[in-house]
């Protein structure tokens, strides 16, 4: 699940970690081929291309499939690649809501399978816009956690970068800013020597709904669901699920 929320960091059971892992790569890969495409492979004139490759490598994508999708994406195989980006809204259990973030060279096939994982799995995909209110563009940048390392030293290093601000949660530190500002705030943090990742804008929701147990277990697969789709980039959503209640899932499993 992208965008940090009090789910993000659990690993559920079911989940299988080797198609997690691929599928990470698959989304770093696409951010690749479409820097390519649009600025070329050479990374000094492609600051874009330049950045993409720095995540997909701090995410250990092998430097064998960055170099391909680089040829790929600037045309240098012959292959054409092609990408459209596509957002689509859905409902889930209790009042929650999914914001959908596609990537995709081909738009019916990801519409099909939007609306199948959705509809299979207990939600209902919803009308343009009846989701989008609910949230905002930000940048968010998730710091490591390191011994001695506090909440207000990660303010001070970003503060002036224009970090609107900046949270504690379980396993990081959250810097939250206009998506605009995400380059200062990555400068910023470089010169602070503060390790981070995820460095991206998000959709992020402006306000939250509790889920208990039994809405909780229907959000997970349906939100697992969606997010195992090829075309899937990101899935974001309002939905809050306590520490309580993951305990509870956990328990049952």
């Amino acid at each position: 699940m992208s965008g940090h929320s009090k789910w993000a960091t659990t690993k559920h059971k079911k989940a299988a970690i080797d198609a997690k892992r691929a599928k990470a790569f698959a989304k770093y890969i696409k951010g690749i081929e479409v820097a390519a495409r649009m600025g070329g492979a050479d990374v000094s004139g492609n600051p874009a291309l330049d950045l993409a490759i720095s995540k997909a490598k701090k995410n250990s994508v092998p430097n064998d499939n960055i170099d391909r999708a680089v040829k790929r994406g600037a045309g240098l195989t012959g292959e054409v690649v092609e990408y459209s980006e596509i957002l689509y809204e859905a409902r889930g259990p209790q009042g929650s809501a999914l914001y959908i973030e596609c990537l995709t060279d081909n738009k019916n096939r990801a519409a099909s399978d939007v609306r199948v994982a959705v509809t299979r799995n207990g939600g209902t995909m919803a009308d343009p816009g009846s989701v989008s209110f609910l949230f905002e563009r930000k940048g968010v940048v998730e710091v490591a956690k390191t011994d001695g390392l506090t909440e207000d030293d990660v303010l001070m290093a970003v503060l002036d970068a224009g970090a609107d601000e900046v949270k504690e949660e379980e396993e990081m530190f959250e810097v939250i800013s206009e998506a605009t500002d995400l380059p200062e705030i990555r400068k910023a943090l470089d010169e602070a020597e503060l390790d981070y990742n995820n460095d991206d804008p998000q959709w992020r929701p402006t306000m939250t709904v509790d889920l208990d147990a039994e809405g909780a277990r229907k959000f997970l697969r349906l939100a697992d669901a969606v997010e195992a789709l090829d075309d899937v980039q990101n899935v974001y959503s309002n939905a809050d699920i306590s520490p309580a209640v993951m305990e509870e899932l956990e328990a049952d499993d």
